[in-house]
Order: C-alpha cells, then structure tokens, then sequence
C-alpha cells in the first residue's frame, strides 16, 4: 500500500481527575492524533504520547510534532510498503523519538489489519478475548484518602491497584492500603524518585507484600537497579528503561528486575512491543502493558499488545471514563468483571468521536 496523505492533530483532552506523579500533576492528557490515508481511502490512526515537557523522556510534543512532520512522514509518504515492519528500516537513521515512531507504526499497524480485513489484535498474533485491567493512581494528599481511592476502583472491579510513591508518601501510603485490602494485588511505581541511598526506604516495603516495585531508580540505570533487586525480595519492575530490545536483553543479563513493563507508546509501536514480548516470553520475564493517559486510540493499541500470549500481569489498560470526562472514540472502552474485551471488528476496533476531537485540537497539519 501507498501512503497518500497524513493529518496530525494537536489535542489537549481535558482529565477528569488531576493525575500526580513524583514529577507533578497532569490536569489534561496533551497528545498528537495521527491518520494515515492509503490510496484507497482508507485510513489508519495511531498516537503519539508525548507530554508537553520532556519529564518523562527526552521527547515532549513540541519535538514530536516537528520530528513526525519533517521527517518521518515524509520517509513514508508515497512509498510502497507492504508490512508495518518495514518501518524500522525506513527510521533507521532517526535516534530513538520512539512516541513520535509509536503513532506512525501503529497506525500502519490500523490500516494493515483494516486490508487483512483482521482485528489489530489478531494482525499482530494476540489470541485473547479480554484482557487484565489494572488501574493507576496518582499521589494522593493522605494515606486515608489513598485508600478511599483504591476502594473505588477495587468495587469497580479493578483487579490490580498501581500507586505512584515518592520519598515520604511511601511505606506509611502502601502500608494503609494494605491493611484495609489485604489480598489486593497491589504494585508500587516511583518514577525514578528514588537512589540507591534510599536502599533502607525501599527495604520497608517488602513487608507490604507489593506484586513489584516499578522503577525506583532512574531510568539509564541498570547496574543500580542489578545491585538493588539483589537486596530486595519484591520483584523490580522497569519501564522508563526499557526502550527496546537490546535494553529488555540488558535487564536478563544483568539482573537489574524480573518484569517488564511494556509501553506501546514508549518502545516505538506495536512491531517492537512484539519482539520485547517475545524475548520475555521465551526468557522467563513477566510483562505487563503499561499505558500513557492515552486516550482511546492509545488504549486500543495498548489492548491489541496485551492480547499476546506473553502478557502474564493485569495491564494499565483501564475504562475510558476512569480519566476523560469523554474519550476520542467511540463506543469508549468500559470493564466487564475487571477485565477488558479485546475488539474484534477489523483495525483497532473503534469509531472516533470528531466532536471530541475537534473541540479540543489546538493545532493541525496536514501533509
């Protein structure tokens, strides 16, 4: 297929909930939506996850605009491409900006599973019906009102609670929500707040119980994460390390955790999400899908990754009203007894919503 057109479109869709992390408080997911058109007319739709600052990684959305609209969509554009995993040859020469690559990837992925007249689930080898769904929490003000979160979302049928820690909103958090739910699969992610000075810290909560702790350390830090995971019984868990292949591969040769959290977006779309999968599966290595704020395509997306056999946690894939007061697509996702159903109508498997879209893009540009 050909490649004929492209629109990107800058949107800031409103949270229901301020989201805070170690690095701050979100009070909108800032996203670019990307469609692809073949010659035919038909069109794919990826996601790039980028934040308005670079906290996270290098990328923010400011650069991802840029880098998509001048070079990886013009590599793209009018090419004959016969498979999504041409890609990573045609960005070879483009270092890492993996979320502006996760939109384009995916939705080639979309349109490629759209011509095979396939679920995007099943174009990429996934073989489940539903999917785990966990939920995320940001840092809360109390121990108290953590708990009464997590009661929320443990009636709603969440299966597994992640909360975000840093130095002194840690133990005495986690402890509380322990307590009140003693059975709860319940994981911890710090975002990088921690050293290895805080080794004691972080000792204390293997009394909790915690399924993993998710990057305690900063993120081009696998030795530290090696020498911390020996010192600690709880599982590590890395995310903002895992780039690729060869960073999943330096985790098992070095021992820096046991689980991987694969982001869609953060690895550089679902072709390489696949062989990191692929490479746990057959190693040993728990994973789980870990997810963005994204809206719904995101999700999709994340939905799709989770469906492979290899995904062996309950994911941050969770429903759409858990964040947006309205999601981009349509119908949005919603849990079934603490799980999602994986779509099965060719692509992603969703409408998008334009009025949503429309109300809250800031900027277009179309190629």
């Amino acid at each position: 297929m050909k490649i004929t057109s492209a629109n990107l479109y800058m949107i800031d869709l409103p949270l229901r909930f301020p989201f805070s992390t170690s690095a701050g408080c979100l009070t909108s997911k800032d996203f670019i939506l990307l469609s692809l058109t073949n010659e035919d007319g038909e069109t794919g739709y990826g996601e790039c996850s980028a934040f308005t600052t670079p906290f996270y990684t290098e990328e923010f959305r400011g650069s991802a605009l840029l880098l998509l609209k001048d070079c990886l969509l013009p590599a793209i554009l009018n090419q004959e491409i016969t498979t999504p995993d041409q890609l990573q040859e045609l960005f070879s020469g483009i270092k890492r900006n993996n979320m502006a690559k996760a939109a384009v990837d995916t939705a080639l992925w979309d349109l490629f599973a759209k011509q095979k007249h396939q679920s995007l689930a099943a174009a990429i080898g996934g073989n489940k019906k539903q999917v785990l769904a966990g939920v995320s929490i940001g840092i809360q003000n109390s121990p108290d009102q953590l708990v009464s979160k997590v009661r929320r979302y443990v009636r709603a049928g969440y299966q597994r609670v992640k909360v975000k820690i840093k130095p002194n909103a840690d133990y005495e958090y986690l402890k509380a929500v322990r307590d009140r739910f003693p059975g709860l699969m319940l994981m911890a992610d710090a975002n990088s707040a921690y050293r290895l000075s805080d080794l004691d810290k972080l000792k204390r909560l293997d009394e909790l119980k915690l399924i993993m702790i998710e990057q305690p350390l900063e993120a081009d830090d696998l030795l530290h994460h090696a020498s911390l995971q020996r010192e600690l019984t709880t599982p590590l868990c890395l995310d903002e390390s895992i780039n690729g292949l060869a960073d999943a591969k330096a985790l098992f040769q070095l021992g820096s955790g046991k689980i991987i959290n694969i982001k869609v977006g953060r690895v550089g779309g679902l072709t390489v999400a696949r062989q990191i999968q692929a490479f746990a599966a057959k190693n040993g290595i728990e994973c789980w899908c870990g997810g963005m704020l994204g809206s719904g395509v995101a999700r999709a997306a994340d939905i799709a990754a989770a469906a492979l056999p290899g995904y062996t946690l309950p994911n941050d894939i969770s429903a759409s009203s858990r964040y947006f007061f309205q999601d981009i697509i349509t119908p949005e996702i919603v849990l079934h007894d603490g799980k999602i159903n994986v779509p099965t109508k060719p692509g992603i498997g969703f409408g998008l919503n334009w009025d949503v879209i429309h109300r809250y893009t800031v900027k277009k540009v179309s190629l």
